[in-house]
């Protein structure tokens, strides 16, 4: 029961300060796997992963993996639950309040410096993905020898749907199945 209180704590504090969408939510979770050790960081690339390529929101996707990976479904349906509460009652709070105070200088100035806290918390996710996806720091670090450092495969895989997509446009499902379908084969 205590760990279930715990996950439902966690999750309650990630969903009240990860502001910006899902990628804001993977410093909380790096956070809370340094602290607790329910999952590695590897699985937080596994999270991303999954959750990019699965339907819904990224946050509440990886909450759910985390919570069905660590507790079942119990802890699917409290990491979930726990992580959209604040927003739920935020966005009731808000709702009441905005419709009163929505022209005040007060509040535009809150959502102008709102702004570039969710560009350096989603910046700062996206940098530790890349570098769980796209480095190999261990071997680096137990080698010394900057070959080892890059997963050239995967850098070449990256580089190669960015100009595709750049060039196609095609939807992202596309470039997911194709990457998932290039991983099995190069994996």
């Amino acid at each position: 029961m205590s760990m279930v209180l715990a996950m439902s704590w966690e999750f309650f504090k990630t969903g009240l300060f990860a502001v910006g969408g899902g990628l804001a939510t993977l410093p909380f979770l790096y956070s809370i796997s340094a602290r607790t050790g329910w999952f590695t960081t590897n699985d937080i690339a596994d999270m991303v992963a999954v959750s990019e390529s699965t339907p819904g929101p990224l946050g509440v996707n990886m909450s759910s993996y985390v919570g069905f990976t660590t507790m079942g479904v119990l802890g699917s349906i409290v990491t979930t639950c726990s992580l959209v509460l604040p927003s739920v009652i935020c966005i009731l709070i808000i709702a009441r309040v905005l419709t009163r105070f929505k022209n005040a200088a007060v509040v535009q100035q809150i959502f102008y410096g709102i702004r570039p806290a969710s560009v350096a918390l989603i910046s700062a996710a996206g940098l530790q993905v890349a570098k769980l996806s796209l480095l190999n720091v261990k071997l680096f670090q137990h080698t010394g020898q900057i070959s080892n450092l890059f997963q050239w495969k995967l850098i070449l895989l990256a580089a190669v749907i960015l100009l595709a997509y750049k060039k196609f446009k095609l939807h992202p499902i596309v470039y997911i199945l194709a990457a998932g379908v290039v991983g099995v084969i190069i994996g």
